[in-house]
């Protein structure tokens, strides 16, 4: 997860949503890390979660993940969830929650759907108090500069 966060103060560096994300290997080696950018990128599927998964299949050469971990700093939204689902990740593990636009615990619960292929083991509250400070400063930052 520290690598995670890292790519998430990135994001918020670059005045993106704080949320990062690292895909391990079975032996606990980085494949891949990325951080939101849908803002520079202009595109709104640019979600660290996306990203990673896309570096890391590109890493090994292969579109699926079995036997690997994704860190990520905040509960993925249904889109990742879905694209989780599909690279066969073995297992999710995500920091801070999120009522609002999550789709693992919250929301559309999409590894709970009967039609959802594959369901990683998920593992929820990993460096939680952090990833939640870095969202609330950025976020209470963008409101008082009006953006």
């Amino acid at each position: 997860m520290p690598a995670a966060l890292a790519e998430a103060r990135a994001a918020a560096a670059r005045g993106e949503v704080p949320v990062g994300a690292v895909v391990t290997a079975a032996d606990g080696a980085i494949l891949a890390r990325a951080h939101n950018r849908t803002r520079l990128d202009h595109d709104p599927t640019a979600h660290a979660e996306m990203l990673a998964i896309r570096a890391a299949a590109a890493a090994l050469g292969a579109e699926r993940l079995s036997g690997c971990t994704l860190w990520v700093t905040l509960e993925p939204c249904a889109m990742c969830a879905g694209a989780i689902a599909h690279a066969r990740l073995a297992r999710l593990v995500y920091a801070a929650p999120d009522p609002k636009g999550g789709g693992v615990d919250h929301g559309a619960r999409v590894f709970a759907q009967p039609t959802c292929h594959h369901r990683p083991e998920v593992i929820a509250g990993i460096g939680e108090a952090e990833a939640a400070a870095l969202l609330r400063s950025f976020f209470a930052s963008r409101r008082a500069a009006g953006a």
